[in-house]
């Protein structure tokens, strides 16, 4: 530890706070991207609405295993504290590496890519200052640096900011339900629309890197858990901000894709990136689509934010017990945050805007994203016999099964659907065996 600093962070976050950070981490740049790139694979919008609603309830089913262990261990860092004391630190390491070199980094740069993808979509004349990519690249990252210093600034100022945006993109999202619904010139025949799936190995395939997708747009229902030190009232409020943040995004996902048919035939789904704002020329005209591509540019702050507030209680927690570079365990005196963890994770998510493309973070980070809540969840069961708590929820014990049956089928379909993306992910975890083995070796040589 080193001096000046205090490595304690304060228990200030209540219930509504909690929640919206679930919320904002959910939504951001997977339900505003991702449902065109699936109607290329899965070519029928009934399918496609029946995949969001089976990830609803796989995220809905990890949420209330989390909930019991967050309720037990309400400490800073969220699967690497629950599998280092439910496991062993090695396995904890890996998912707290993961969560360094893609979990959380990545999706900052792909909802910062996002935003600059809309921004520009609203915008286009900005593209005219230089090379098109190079100018979304540039916006991105000047993104992720404002954000990462405003939540330099504390605990409470960055939360208070991020209720503002979660209230903001929720009322988007609620206005983009009921005015393309009730006002937007779609049509009920979009949903009959599309070709039939076939459900060969091929097909199954497709399904569970679809899925992986879908989940990687649901991935934040564990958010919650990741500053469970900062909790006021952890063992009530962590379960319930779990399950309030997580079924809320879950309704709004499935009626928004329910407007993206209604608005857009099946064929013209295919591939589009910006789905938000096509669906809005589709109901309302062009006027329209400039103005959502621009407020949904913006909603994407939130979950930004979001991923900026939580990685780096994970760093800090790593650093804390000696398997991290020890300047991380670094308190701000004054503003009460893990300030160099906050700013090592800016400057990863940078790097990445430059050096990746939106398809490739978002299929690397899936399938690494995937990994560990499995073994979180499955601790669930050593929790009980152990007899650390007497607390289950209330899903206990088929919530943890149906998560725990549903992750290893996505994964291993998702593996032989997209081998060398998986590949890659499989070995960004290994990567961390190593590191391990020199923060442990350099703890004892330390110490002795």
């Amino acid at each position: 530890m080193e001096n000046g600093s205090s490595s304690k962070l304060e228990r200030k976050l209540g219930l509504f706070p909690l929640t919206n950070i679930v919320i904002a981490n959910m939504i951001g740049a997977g339900i505003f991207t991702t449902s065109g790139l699936l109607m290329s694979d899965l070519v029928n919008p009934l399918l496609l609405l029946a995949l969001w609603v089976v990830g609803g309830i796989i995220a809905l089913c990890g949420a209330l295993a989390y909930g019991a262990l967050g309720a037990a261990i309400p400490d800073a860092g969220g699967e690497y504290a629950f599998l280092s004391k439910l496991y062993h630190p090695l396995l904890g390491f890996l998912s707290g590496w993961t969560s360094f070199i893609v979990g959380f980094s990545a999706p900052i740069a792909a909802s910062a890519i996002g935003f600059s993808e809309y921004f520009i979509r609203a915008y286009p004349q900005l593209s005219l200052w230089g090379d098109p990519a190079i100018v979304k690249k540039a916006l991105s990252i000047c993104v992720i640096l404002v954000f990462t210093g405003i939540h330099m600034r504390g605990i409470e100022f960055g939360a208070r900011v991020q209720n503002v945006l979660t209230v903001l993109k929720v009322m988007l999202m609620a206005c983009l339900i009921l005015g393309g619904l009730l006002l937007g010139s779609g049509s009920v025949h979009h949903f009959t629309q599309g070709s039939t799936f076939s459900f060969s190995f091929g097909g199954w395939k497709t399904l569970g890197l679809s899925l992986m997708w879908i989940m990687f747009a649901y991935s934040g229902w564990n958010a919650s858990t990741y500053i469970g030190s900062e909790i006021q009232n952890p063992t009530k409020n962590l379960p319930r901000s779990l399950f309030l943040g997580t079924g809320v995004v879950m309704l709004l996902y499935i009626c928004i894709n329910i407007v993206f048919v209604y608005a857009i035939p099946p064929e013209e789904m295919k591939g589009v990136i910006s789905i938000g704002g096509l669906a809005m020329r589709k109901l309302f005209g062009p006027h329209a689509e400039t103005i959502f591509s621009l407020l949904i540019s913006f909603a994407l702050f939130s979950s930004l934010s979001a991923f900026i507030i939580l990685g780096p209680r994970v760093y800090y927690s790593m650093a804390k017990d000696r398997l991290f570079f020890k300047g991380l365990v670094h308190v701000h005196p004054r503003f009460k945050v893990p300030t160099r963890s906050i700013a090592l994770q800016g400057a990863i998510s940078a790097v990445m805007v430059l050096s990746g493309t939106f398809d490739q973070i978002l299929t690397v980070m899936g399938f690494a994203l995937g990994i560990f809540p499995l073994f979180a969840v499955a601790g669930v069961f050593r929790l009980r016999s152990s007899g650390r708590t007497s607390r289950m929820s209330s899903g206990y014990p088929w919530a943890p099964v149906v998560y725990l049956a549903t992750g290893v089928c996505i994964l291993f379909l998702a593996f032989f659907q997209r081998p060398t993306e998986s590949s890659i992910a499989i070995l960004s975890v290994l990567m961390g065996v190593p590191v391990y083995i020199y923060f442990t070796r350099k703890y004892i040589a330390t110490n002795t």
